[in-house]
C-alpha cells in the first residue's frame, strides 16, 4: 500500500514542520519580547541623561537666589552623580526617585522667591524638565507594561520551557521608591 506510506509520511512531514514552526515562532516572540525591554530601557536612560544634563543649569540659576536651602541643592548634585555613576536598573530607579524629591523640592522652595519665578532661565528649565518628567512617566509605564509582558510569556505554557532552555530571567520592574509611595499630607 504505497499510497498509505505516502499519506503518513506526508503527515509526519506537517508535523515536524508545524512543530518547527511554532518553536520559531515562540523563539521570535521571546526575542521580540526582551528586545523591547531593552529598547524601553534605553530610552528611559535617554530622557534621564537629558534630565541629568539639564540639572547643572537649574542649580546654577538658583544658586544665587536659594542661599538658604544649600542642602536642597546638595542633595540634587549628590543625586546626580548617583545616577551617573548607577549600572542596573534598580540603581538608575533609586537615583532617578532621589532627583525627583530633589527637584519637587527646589520647585516648591522657588514659590518663595519671586524673582527667581520671574527669572526666564529658570522658568525655561523648569519647563524643560517638567516636560522630560511627563515623559518619563510615560517611558517608565511603556517599560513595566514590556517587562510585566515578558514576564508572564516566559512563565506560560509552552513558552516557559523554551524560555528555560534559553536562560531567559525575569526582568525587574521600574518601581517608586518608598517615599513616593506615602500619602502626601494637605494643610490648608
Amino acid at each position: 500500500m504505497p499510497g498509505i506510506d505516502m499519506v503518513i509520511l506526508a503527515v509526519i512531514g506537517f508535523f515536524v514542520i508545524g512543530f518547527a514552526l511554532f518553536i520559531i515562532a515562540i523563539y521570535n516572540a521571546l526575542v521580540t519580547l526582551h528586545n523591547n525591554i531593552k529598547k524601553s530601557r534605553s530610552n528611559i536612560d535617554v530622557l534621564l541623561k537629558q534630565r541629568s544634563d539639564e540639572l547643572p543649569k537649574l542649580i546654577e540659576s538658583v544658586k544665587g537666589y536659594m542661599k538658604h536651602e544649600k542642602s536642597t541643592l546638595i542633595d540634587l548634585t549628590k543625586a546626580r552623580t548617583q545616577f551617573l555613576k548607577a549600572k542596573t536598573t534598580s540603581q538608575k530607579a533609586e537615583a532617578d526617585n532621589m532627583i525627583t524629591d530633589a527637584l519637587k523640592t527646589i520647585f516648591a522652595v522657588a514659590e518663595n522667591y519671586p524673582k527667581l519665578r520671574a527669572n526666564e532661565n529658570f522658568v525655561q528649565l523648569q519647563n524643560r524638565i517638567s516636560g522630560i518628567e511627563n515623559e518619563l512617566a510615560d517611558r517608565r509605564e511603556f517599560y513595566n507594561d514590556s517587562v510585566n509582558t515578558y514576564n508572564i510569556k516566559i512563565h506560560t505554557f509552552p513558552d516557559m520551557f523554551f524560555a528555560n532552555m534559553l536562560g531567559y530571567k525575569d526582568e525587574e520592574l521600574f518601581v517608586a521608591s518608598e517615599h513616593e509611595r506615602k500619602d502626601v499630607k494637605v494643610k490648608f
